[in-house]
C-alpha cells in the first residue's frame, strides 16, 4: 500500500498524524509520502517538502508566495502521476489540495479529501470543486455529509480525531505539575496561531493583553506554547511586550489542560480549547483587504469553531479592530470572575466532545478501504 498525503499547516499535520495511526494499524507496511510535518513523520511519513512551505493564510498573503507554492504543486503532481500511489489524501488546505486532487483523479488515481471545506460558513461554490476533486470526503462534523450528498459528493462523517485524542475529562493538577505551575495559581494560556503571518499580526496584541492582565492581577501566570520553528519570531515580541510571559516549546495541550482561561487565535486551536472545556476569548486579525473579502462571503455570524458548532456566541469573538489588548484582558477577566458562566460553558463543551468522539482513525480508514476496494 502506497499513500500520498498533503498537510499544509500545523493543524493539518496534527490531523494527518492522527489519521496515519489508523492507516498504519490497518496496513502496517504502508508507505506514505508527500508534504507534512513532525506528527506525520512520527508515523514513518516521508516529507518531500515540509508543510511550512504552504502555511500561508489569506488572499493577500498567498499572493506573495503564489509562485513558490504553484511550483511545489506542479512538481508534486508530476511525481505522483509517475509513481501512481494507491490513493492521494489531501488533508484540509483546500486551495492547494482540491486542484491537485482534480488533476490526479482525472488521471485515474483515487482521491480522498480529509476535512470538508467550510462551505457552510463561506465560499459555498467550492462544493463544485469537491465534486470534481474527491472520490470521498471525510467529514469532521455531523451535519456535513447530508449537505454534500445534496450535491452528489460521496461523504462520510468520521468524527473529529482531536475528540478521540483529548480525554473527555483531564484533571488540572497533573497538567500544572508537568509545567511547574502551582495548583492554586491562576493561569492564562496564549495561543496566537501557528503561521508566521498570524504570529506577526496577533502575538503582539495577545502579549500586550497579557501584560495588562498581569498589571491588574500581579499574581497571574501566563504561558505561551510556541510552535516548533517559530521561537525566534516570538522571543523578541515577548521581550518587548510581556517579559513575564513564559514561553513553552510546543506543549499546547498541556497549556490548555493547565489554564483557567485562554486567548486563542481563530482556527483549530479554538476547538482544542473547547475539547479541554476551557473558557476562551477568540481573537483574530488579518490583512484588511483579506478581511473585507472574507466578510462579504460569510453566511453566518460566528467566526470561531466552538461558536459555529454550538450555533451560539458561547465564547466572545474579537475580530480585526475589535481585538485590542484592553478588550482581550476585559473578556479574560470576565471569565475568571464568573464561575457559573465558566461552568455552563464547560457543560456545553462536554456535550460537544461526545458528539465529535467517533474513533475517527478507524472510521476514516474503513471508508478509505471501501473506496480502494480493500
Amino acid at each position: 500500500m502506497r499513500l500520498a498525503m498533503v498537510a499544509g499547516e500545523t493543524s493539518g499535520d496534527l490531523l494527518a498524524g492522527l489519521l496515519l495511526g489508523g492507516l498504519k494499524a490497518r496496513w502496517p507496511e504502508a508507505v506514505t509520502h508527500g508534504i507534512g510535518g513532525p506528527r506525520m513523520a512520527a508515523h514513518g511519513f516521508d516529507a518531500w517538502w515540509p508543510y511550512q512551505h504552504l502555511a500561508v493564510r489569506g488572499y493577500v498573503e498567498v499572493l506573495r508566495h503564489y509562485r513558490g507554492i504553484s511550483r511545489i504543486r506542479e512538481q508534486l503532481a508530476e511525481r505522483l502521476l509517475r509513481e501512481r500511489p494507491d490513493a492521494f489524501i489531501g488533508v484540509d488546505a483546500p486551495d492547494f489540495n482540491l486542484g491537485l486532487e482534480t488533476r490526479l483523479r482525472a488521471a485515474g488515481l483515487k482521491t480522498v479529501h480529509f476535512v470538508c471545506p467550510s462551505i457552510w460558513a463561506w465560499r459555498g461554490k467550492r462544493v463544485t470543486r469537491l465534486q470534481a476533486a474527491a472520490d470521498l470526503v471525510l467529514c469532521l462534523f455531523p451535519f456535513e455529509p447530508d449537505l454534500l450528498a445534496r450535491h452528489g459528493v460521496n461523504a462520510r462523517y468520521v468524527g473529529h480525531p482531536l475528540a478521540d485524542a483529548i480525554p473527555v475529562q483531564r484533571p488540572l493538577g497533573p497538567a500544572r505539575a508537568a509545567l511547574g505551575l502551582g495548583d492554586d495559581a491562576t493561569v492564562v494560556a496564549l495561543l496566537p496561531g501557528s503561521r508566521r503571518s498570524e504570529i506577526e499580526a496577533i502575538a503582539p496584541v495577545f502579549l500586550q493583553a497579557a501584560a495588562e492582565l498581569q498589571r491588574r492581577r500581579p499574581a497571574l501566570q501566563v504561558v505561551l506554547p510556541v510552535v516548533p520553528g517559530l521561537r525566534a519570531l516570538v522571543e523578541p515580541l515577548q521581550a518587548r511586550w510581556a517579559p513575564a510571559v513564559r514561553l513553552l516549546d510546543g506543549q499546547s495541550h498541556e497549556a490548555l489542560a493547565a489554564c483557567d482561561v485562554a486567548l486563542v487565535a481563530s482556527g483549530t486551536a479554538t476547538l482544542e480549547a473547547a475539547l479541554f472545556k476551557r473558557p476562551m476569548v477568540i481573537g483574530y486579525r488579518m490583512n484588511p483587504l483579506t478581511w473585507a473579502l472574507m466578510k462579504r462571503m460569510a453566511y453566518q455570524p460566528w467566526f470561531g469553531l466552538p461558536n459555529i458548532l454550538c450555533r451560539d456566541f458561547v465564547v466572545p469573538e474579537l475580530i480585526q479592530e475589535r481585538m485590542t489588548p484592553a478588550r482581550l484582558a476585559d473578556e479574560a477577566l470576565a471569565w475568571l470572575d464568573d464561575a457559573p458562566r465558566a461552568a455552563a460553558v464547560e457543560h456545553r463543551f462536554t456535550e460537544l466532545h461526545h458528539t465529535l468522539r467517533r474513533d475517527t482513525a478507524r472510521q476514516a480508514t474503513d471508508a478509505i478501504a471501501q473506496v480502494l476496494g480493500r
